[in-house]
């Protein structure tokens, strides 16, 4: 069965029409609109630069009940280190930086405008948006110990990306997830220690479903951290799962298992048209809960789908 090549106006097929390694469809239009159609439908856009835009639905498809997330005896050691009252200094607001900068990773992550401040570890929700994308696309750079990173030493150098997300996390995939952020769909996790990003992941929000995208650590265990705290905020706000995509070993170990294409969708289909949860901007604590920080206050309005 031949791919579907996709016209602006052309909607994506079903999943069903899928090649045996799950590429569902081709074209060139890359939007807001067609990722929430896309999304919707169980698919998700990956390929290669200059390629056509490819939309997938692999088979099996890898998810992590919430429930089901392996913690170990050290990550939830490390876990409570997080655990910690942030402020921020500035209006503690995402970052608003251009697609020129989100590009490239800074090395410090967000200006002294928006960042936690204090040294104290600490996990936040959308504060850093464009500075985690951006990492996230140089996926290779080394690891500092926390004890190394709390004592002030530099980051390491970004290096190229690895595995998929060296061909995926794209300038233009930067810059339309950029945009689906800043109306609402698209969210970060961030780890700071030292009041600098230490990793963090992003991904996507639709209905009671949450996909997830992609992660890097610049210290140990700060992505499983960043995911932890997510797990916990997902479940406090009634999501009970996250779309992993693609099965990994490290996936794998955290707790994440490979379902069928058939039972995916039917997860799919019983989340994505319920309400949104509420997205704000603040700390995320251990159990769950996300609290303003201090400049944030006042400001933190809700993001809603």
């Amino acid at each position: 069965m031949p791919i579907v090549w996709l016209e602006p106006a052309t909607p994506l097929p079903d999943v069903s029409r899928a090649l045996p390694d799950g590429l569902v469809a081709a074209g060139l239009d890359l939007s807001p609109a067609r990722l929430l159609e896309a999304y919707g439908k169980g698919m998700f856009p990956w390929y290669s630069p200059g390629d056509p835009v490819l939309w997938w639905s692999p088979n099996p498809r890898m998810v992590l009940h919430c429930d089901q997330l392996r913690i170990s005896r050290s990550l939830a050691k490390r876990m409570r280190q997080f655990d910690h009252p942030v402020t921020t200094t500035g209006a503690g607001l995402a970052t608003k930086a251009g697609m020129a900068r989100a590009s490239q990773p800074s090395d410090t992550a967000q200006p002294p405008g928006d960042r936690p401040v204090g040294r104290q570890p600490q996990v936040t929700l959308n504060l850093a948006f464009d500075d985690v994308i951006a990492h996230c696309a140089h996926r290779g750079t080394p690891r500092l110990s926390v004890g190394q990173a709390r004592s002030g030493a530099d980051w390491p150098g970004a290096q190229p990306a690895t595995a998929r997300d060296a061909t995926w996390i794209t300038p233009d995939i930067i810059a339309v997830y950029a945009a689906w952020h800043r109306m609402g769909y698209v969210h970060s996790v961030e780890t700071w220690i030292d009041g600098r990003l230490a990793g963090g992941l992003y991904g996507v929000s639709l209905g009671r479903c949450f996909f997830g995208e992609s992660m890097f650590s610049l210290a140990t265990d700060a992505s499983k951290v960043a995911l932890a705290y997510l797990v916990r905020y997902l479940q406090a706000q009634q999501v009970p799962w996250i779309d992993c995509q693609q099965e990994t070993p490290h996936l794998a170990s955290l707790g994440a298992a490979p379902i069928s294409r058939p039972a995916f969708m039917a997860l799919l289909a019983a989340g994505r048209n319920a309400p949104q949860p509420g997205w704000g901007r603040g700390h995320l604590t251990a159990a769950g809960q996300l609290l303003p920080t201090t400049a944030a206050s006042a400001s933190s309005a809700i993001l809603k789908g």
